[in-house]
């Protein structure tokens, strides 16, 4: 059984505007008139050249590369990743919503983390799939998908596809490649493990061979929105086996990474040493507030990320911490699935250890010993 929608199985449907750029390569010349796309080419953008220079004004008015082949081509560099086992969609939620497109035919069971990144059970509830929800592991020292228990539910449930946020969110816990891969190959033959690697870049291992590798029965998705700091672009991509590429590609919207996203991508995936500090500043800023705020008796799972998970003892608790928070102007998350209501995700920031940024949660501790 093929692990892709019934109805994409079959030639087709084709993308109509595979785009200028596709264009170009198929010929091997440039084509200087660009009289077939009606885009508003000849838009003076004077109030634009204003704010934000000639150059956004110039990739304003044109459609993007839909192949995204420059950032593809960069990624093959770095990654070593095929460039026909990646594709680039705006962002990792847009990708999450391709794969699900791509993979679901309404009715399907999908399975996920009770309180695990929720847009993942947005979309998939969407695409009209029945969502089945296993407990995390929460014991002493661990917050954490139990990837045995979402094993067992696929295989009892023939799951259409299982998804794994890895390092997790809101939890921050990172599963080894090996266990990841355990449990893939746990899954029902025609099951896909959709493995969510929004936050792969603050991983110790993130520049390991492995990185790149494509996985049978896996699609990974990554984003430039943490690491690379592209959150309002909206670009990121997956890998996943070529064939599945293709089937992607049949559903996919062609053009909606912007050419100024695509443009920026190439930028930053230029420019790596500005990443790996800004990812090196992150992880020091996480573990010294996690180390502070464990001084005042705070349970805080290990985590992967650019964020702390802070383990509150009653989830009443944490919705006044959090609401007293909010009352003096500092956001933080408190997952909304009742799960995790007695969990509080706090952002690494400079601002977060600002002295009495925290005061409410810094209260509640001292309160708690």
């Amino acid at each position: 059984m093929s692990r892709h929608a019934r109805h994409l199985d079959r030639s087709g449907p084709h993308n109509p505007f595979p785009g200028l750029k596709a264009l170009e390569r198929k010929l091997g010349r440039e084509v200087p008139h660009r009289l077939g796309s009606n885009e508003g080419l000849d838009m003076p953008h004077q109030a634009l050249k204003a704010r934000f220079g000639d150059e956004l004004a110039t990739l304003a008015r044109a459609y993007g590369d839909a192949e995204a082949m420059d950032v593809r081509q960069r990624l093959n560099t770095q990654l070593g990743t095929p460039l026909e086992a990646l594709v680039i969609d705006a962002g990792a939620d847009s990708l999450m919503a391709l794969a699900l497109r791509t993979l679901c035919d309404p009715g399907s069971t999908v399975i996920a983390s009770a309180g695990t990144y929720p847009t993942f059970s947005y979309f998939a509830e969407g695409q009209g799939c029945h969502l089945v929800e296993v407990d995390y592991r929460d014991a002493p020292g661990v917050l954490a998908p139990d990837l045995d228990a979402l094993a067992a539910r696929a295989v009892r449930d023939n799951a259409r596809v299982v998804y794994l946020a890895n390092p997790d969110n809101p939890s921050g816990h990172l599963h080894r490649d090996a266990d990841v891969l355990a449990l893939r190959d746990a899954l029902p033959e025609d099951c896909t493990l959709l493995l969510d690697e929004a936050y792969h870049d603050f991983r110790d291992d993130a520049d390991a061979p492995a990185a790149g590798e494509v996985w049978s029965g896996v699609v990974r998705l990554r984003t430039f929105s943490k690491a690379h700091g592209l959150a309002g672009l909206r670009i990121g991509y997956a890998i996943a086996e070529p064939g599945l590429v293709e089937v992607m590609h049949k559903v996919r919207i062609h053009y909606a990474v912007s050419s100024l996203a695509l443009a920026a991508a190439d930028t930053v995936l230029d420019h790596p040493q500005e990443t790996a500090q800004h990812v090196r500043d992150v992880i020091a800023r996480r573990e010294a507030l996690a180390e502070h705020l464990r001084t005042l008796g705070a349970d805080i799972p290990p985590s992967a990320t650019n964020f702390i998970a802070v383990r509150l003892p009653e989830a009443e608790l944490t919705a006044r911490v959090h609401r007293e928070l909010l009352d003096a102007g500092t956001l933080v998350h408190r997952p909304a699935h009742p799960a995790l209501g007695h969990v509080l995700r706090i952002s690494t920031l400079e601002d977060a250890l600002e002295p009495g940024r925290l005061a409410a949660l810094e209260r509640a501790l001292e309160a708690q010993h």
